[in-house]
């Protein structure tokens, strides 16, 4: 299971070195093949290829044509792209999403159960202050049973 936080930075020529938490677990589970990819652009999103495999059967098994899924597909594949770990822990995040997500130099590597998240670190603490979980919110996860 890949939870917690990690600081990381992505060097000059935009690769992310895996930090060792996320890697002892993802490595030995998952090995080293990996698709990047964004759902809208703002954050990188980094599925170990099998847990990828598993999300486009999701997606195969739901209609073509019902323009959501379509959405989700065209979003996930204009952003995305097939990457391998080397052997120095790193993945190379390609420039178009590099670009529009601001990855570069310092970033926060989240778990988020099965894939890691990718933020510009500065980006990410101003969307918290932004949007920080409320009262509300806590409700409504209690109600879910949070």
């Amino acid at each position: 299971m890949l939870r917690g936080n990690s600081l990381a930075k992505i060097d000059e020529k935009g690769r992310l070195k895996l930090p060792a938490a996320f890697r002892s677990v993802i490595e030995p589970t998952y090995g080293n093949e990996f698709f990047v990819t964004s759902l809208r652009g703002l954050s990188a999103r980094i599925y170990p290829m099998q847990v990828y495999a598993e999300l486009e059967d999701k997606m195969l098994a739901a209609s073509s044509v019902q323009p959501l899924v379509t959405k989700l597909r065209t979003s996930l594949n204009y952003f995305g792209q097939r990457a391998v770990m080397d052997s120095n822990g790193r993945i190379l995040i390609h420039p178009l999403l590099r670009d529009k997500a601001e990855l570069n130099g310092d970033v926060a590597v989240l778990g988020q159960q099965n894939f890691l998240e990718i933020w510009n670190r500065g980006s990410f603490e101003e969307a918290l202050k932004r949007d920080p979980l409320t009262d509300d919110d806590l409700r409504e996860l209690a109600a879910l049973g949070f």
